[in-house]
């Protein structure tokens, strides 16, 4: 790349300038990751394990509880490192590894809230031909369109961006590296093409948030003429939790991505960034397990397992091999 030779490292923007507070934020952070990966990861051993839970819609919150610990993982564990640290360099092609990653994650998640929105849309609207529309093959390669989808989409945006002459400084501000942060750095009019590849991504979205619309307000129609107050209520329960984890991260990500440079402060960039990039990985398996009676049938049963598993290793430490297998 043209100006691999001039920056060998970025520095990131901090939390706080303070150590007291640099140390609250290593603590905070750690205590958000811990629970997204306890949660994700709870969320993704129930599904695999319990046979009851081997549906379509399962089958798009494993993967999307995958995404959501890949997403994380790109970001906050750099973040708490640096202000245990008390640092904020990142090497130039650790800059561009986390905006790739966070990009397909981002952006395969986004695809995925799509296709998740048209197996509701199946399943309530037309739920005769739902074994038909919605098989295992066709879960299968829906979902992989949309890990692909979102590799492509980080592959030409990395690429794009990190293609661009760089000579504003190499501190970005923000607490990871991200496109606009980049784009701020760039002194050649030839950032213009990366932010018109911003504008056709987020039209790509755009397109993404209709379609989801659209199957929502069809859903909501036939919900309406269940006559069955818990049929309402179990299908209301499924729909609201993704319809406003998709409207916080599109919401927040537009904000982030489009917004006038004039309107932009490093404090509200650090806060907006938060919301697109920290909260919704953390907040799923809360949002989905608890407004899901099935997953948290099954995370019961998963743990009281592990815990009976445990207690039976105590006491009986003689059967240890049978217990370490």
């Amino acid at each position: 790349m043209s100006n691999g030779s001039s920056i060998t490292h970025f520095l990131l923007l901090p939390f706080a300038a303070r150590r007291e507070l640099q140390l609250w934020h290593f603590w905070l952070f750690l205590g958000i990751f811990l629970a997204a990966l306890l949660g994700n990861g709870l969320i993704i051993t129930s599904t695999a394990c319990d046979q009851h839970l081997h549906t379509p819609m399962y089958f798009f919150l494993l993967n999307l509880s995958l995404l959501d610990l890949a997403c994380i993982s790109t970001t906050v564990p750099k973040s708490m490192a640096n202000s245990l640290w008390d640092s904020r360099a990142i090497s130039y092609t650790g800059c561009a590894a986390q905006l790739f990653f966070f990009v397909f994650f981002i952006s395969a998640e986004l695809f995925l809230l799509t296709t998740m929105s048209y197996d509701r849309y199946v399943a309530i609207c037309q739920p005769l031909h739902y074994g038909s529309l919605l098989g295992s093959r066709a879960c299968v390669h829906m979902a992989a369109a949309a890990w692909g989808a979102g590799f492509l989409n980080a592959l030409l945006h990395t690429a794009n961006t990190f293609s661009l002459p760089l000579c504003r400084g190499n501190a970005v501000e923000q607490f990871f590296c991200e496109i606009p942060q980049i784009l701020k750095l760039s002194c050649s009019h030839s950032y213009l093409r990366e932010v018109g590849l911003v504008v056709l991504s987020f039209s790509l979205g755009l397109g993404c948030f209709v379609f989801i619309v659209e199957s929502y307000v069809q859903i909501f129609r036939a919900v309406l003429r269940i006559p069955s107050e818990q049929g309402r209520h179990k299908a209301f329960s499924t729909c609201l939790p993704h319809l406003a984890v998709l409207s916080l991260l599109l919401s927040t990500s537009a904000f982030a991505y489009l917004k006038p440079p004039s309107t932009s402060t490093p404090s509200l960039d650090l806060v907006v960034s938060v919301l697109y990039s920290v909260v919704p990985p953390a907040v799923n398996p809360l949002i989905y397990s608890l407004r899901n009676q099935e997953l948290k049938d099954a995370v019961r049963k998963l743990v009281t397992g592990c815990v009976s598993a445990a207690i039976h290793c105590l006491l009986y430490p003689a059967k240890g091999a049978k217990c370490r297998s």
